[in-house]
């Protein structure tokens, strides 16, 4: 039990892990000889589901049409322009026109003619819009690059150049115009579109106070606590004993010494190769049409509320999740067949066999991950798996180390237990999400640290033994690691208890909902403080976070500033923006920081994600999607993405009053100092 404490952190930072969004287009290219000196350029489009870009011929007022631009050079000459496939042509009711796009996939194809022997490439840039139902990307560029090497046949021509014979060449493509930025505790997504116009802080990864990308290190992170998930996998009652049964299983069957590590081996990368797929399957089913609808949804939330509580349950013993009988039964049979296939499905029968104790854990971090970009889902699994598979192959190639394992027993019930307990906090966080987008206030700051005041109380009592699960086994004391883990938790119920008086909590920042969103910001008691601060306010603000006067509406908080003279300050944020929070309880309330956000600007506080209607004169057609504007989220979103090319939060702009940025706008950044000086070099540029 001793063990478990490591744990808790798993549970604790996998829900801040980035939903990031990535890109739903890619481009990949190829070469093929269709005559004497002439060639076919292939651009192969790859649309995610749900998504469709723009014929070349939209016409005017429409949205923007796709196009390709080809860098001129002596070496080729173009043969035409680029034909398109047939695509589909709809009469789009919001442009009022009949417009021709694609979806799935589509090639485009340019013929060239070659002019030299001599290796060389052909620069290209694609520039396009994508969409789906719901929204669209700002227009972007991608650039793709053709390849030639060098050729010993001549070509007969006028400039007497040479013929390449390569066909069918598949060739890699540069993409570096779309980038992804750090949302690695964020509850809302990023995607940064580069374009000609796009600052040039945008154009590259933003990079965090360690120095690493955000993408790699959310990454790293995410794979590091699905390592720790897949350990707390291990010392379940469904996989331990399957250790040492299973190793002796490899070493008492084969003839050598070397062959039982190789089987053992060879079953461990199964079991890795086998959740791998799982997560690709996640990753294919989910793509990019998980987006910040993942984060922000109210029916994702909701829904991801309604499957940890499941899990939950399932761990405390209220039930059992199994597969059915009859996949194991055909399983079984297969692991029979020997030698690397019969390995494979041994693997398989142990994913299925212990699926009442490891799927709940699985589900968890494919919750998680599938709200992130790209692979993060096939990390997600490749940390989990591992922490699996490596038991098998190291106890098989030190047979001696099982004498050391812990007898299996009660203690494994207990560590289920515990999990449940983590994974019903865990939950609470998804309902939390759904009732801030809709700002309902059913479950303000004291309520959800009441709830898990209680949960992890009743966790600590369980340690301490005053609790007693159907599944438990009788014991009559408690190990030391047990009675440890239990003053762990209940120290950690006593930090939580001021929260409930407005202490800030930064240990756990970004769980709970901002202090704001409390039924006494100020803290119990300090009513009369709050209604002072309410009447000084100025007119069109409210009392924000650390008591910060904040506009939500841009026009009056530009207005004000102009008034007073001080420069003004947009954050882009959210209401389940989980970073946005860490930023409003972790830096700004330092006293130098919070000296400059009270007195030298003016504060503008954006929610992307406000579900709240917006007056019918305020519902205009949208420039990104073409569709009406109907939140007041909707709005803030579609002018960041306008204007600074994301919709990444938190997202900070310094600007003056002619609405011009005063230094380059700054993300999520923890590092206090960083942070002031770039608040000191905006107004310092204002008052230039």
């Amino acid at each position: 039990m001793k063990k478990l404490f490591l744990f808790i952190a798993f549970f604790f930072a996998i829900s801040n892990l980035t939903a990031q969004i990535y890109d739903p287009v890619s481009f990949t290219t190829s070469v093929k000889e269709i005559g004497e000196n002439k060639y076919t350029l292939s651009i192969i489009t790859k649309i995610d589901k749900g998504w469709h870009v723009y014929s070349q011929n939209v016409p005017q007022g429409g949205p923007a049409p796709t196009s390709f631009t080809f860098q001129p050079s002596k070496n080729y000459k173009k043969v035409g322009t680029v034909v398109e496939p047939k695509g589909h042509e709809v009469d789009d009711p919001v442009f009022n026109m009949r417009i021709k796009y694609f979806e799935d996939k589509a090639i485009f194809t340019q013929n060239i003619e070659r002019k030299t022997s001599d290796a060389f490439t052909i620069d290209a840039t694609v520039f396009f819009m994508v969409c789906n139902d719901n929204s669209c990307l700002p227009p972007g560029e991608k650039e793709i690059k053709f390849t030639f090497k060098k050729s010993d046949v001549p070509v007969k021509n006028e400039e007497t150049a040479t013929i390449a014979t390569e066909k069918n060449t598949d060739l890699a493509v540069k993409d570096e115009s779309i980038t992804k930025q750090d949302t690695t505790n964020n509850t809302t997504d990023s995607v940064t579109i580069a374009s000609k116009d796009t600052p040039e802080i945008l154009k590259k990864e933003t990079e965090t106070a360690s120095g690493k990308t955000a993408p790699e290190e959310s990454l790293w992170t995410l794979f590091f606590f699905s390592f720790l998930g897949g350990l707390a996998a291990l010392f379940t009652p469904c996989v331990f004993p399957m250790i040492p049964m299973t190793v002796s299983f490899f070493t008492k069957q084969s003839k050598t010494k070397a062959a039982g590590i190789r089987n053992a081996t060879i079953y461990g990368i199964f079991i890795i190769v086998i959740y791998v797929i799982l997560g690709s399957l996640v990753t294919a089913i989910f793509g990019a049409d998980a987006l910040n609808a993942l984060a922000t949804n109210v029916v994702f939330n909701i829904v991801f509320f309604l499957i940890l509580l499941v899990f939950a349950l399932s761990f405390l013993g209220a039930f059992e999740i199994v597969l059915p009988s009859s996949w194991l039964t055909k399983i079984d049979q297969k692991s029979e067949m020997g030698g690397v296939f019969g390995i494979f499905f041994m693997a398989l029968a142990l994913a299925v066999v212990s699926f009442s104790c490891t799927g709940p854990i699985v589900g968890t971090l494919l919750v998680q991950s599938a709200s992130q970009a790209g692979i993060a889902p096939i990390i997600g699994m490749l940390g989990f798996s591992l922490a699996i598979a490596l038991p098998f192959a190291l106890f098989a190639a030190f047979p001696g180390w099982m004498n050391s394992l812990p007898k299996s027993g009660g203690w494994l019930n207990s560590v289920k237990v515990v999990l449940g307990f983590l994974e019903l906090a865990l939950a609470l966080k998804f309902l939390s999400n759904a009732d801030l987008v809709l700002q309902l206030h059913l479950l303000e700051r004291e309520v959800f640290l009441a709830i898990w005041i209680g949960i992890f109380t009743a966790l600590a009592f369980y340690l301490f033994g005053k609790i007693q699960l159907s599944h438990d086994t009788p014991s009559t004391h408690i190990s030391v690691g047990r009675l440890s883990l239990g003053i762990i938790v209940l120290s950690f119920v006593v930090y939580m208890i001021p929260g409930l008086w407005g202490a800030p909590l930064q240990y756990i920042s970004g769980f709970p909902p901002a202090k704001q969103y409390s039924e006494s910001p100020n803290g119990f008691g300090n009513a009369a403080t709050q209604n002072t601060e309410k009447n000084a306010l100025p007119e069109g603000a409210e009392s924000g976070p650390n008591g910060i006067a904040t506009f939500h509406d841009y026009d009056k908080g530009l207005a004000y500033a102009k008034k007073v003279n001080k420069p003004v300050m947009i954050d882009f944020t959210g209401y389940a923006c989980v970073n946005c929070r860490k930023m409003e309880e972790r830096v700004w309330p330092d006293p130098k920081v919070l000296n400059v956000l009270n007195n030298d600007v003016v504060l503008i506080s954006l929610y992307v994600d406000d579900k709240r209607p917006l007056p019918k004169e305020e519902q205009v057609v949208s420039k990104i999607s073409g569709k009406i504007l109907k939140y007041t989220g909707q709005k803030w979103s579609e002018l960041q993405i306008l204007k600074y090319k994301t919709n990444a939060q938190p997202y900070y702009v310094l600007m003056d009053h002619n609405e011009k940025d005063l230094n380059k706008p700054s993300a999520y950044n923890p590092d206090i100092n960083a942070y002031y000086e770039w608040l000191q070099e905006g107004v310092r540029n204002f008052k230039k």
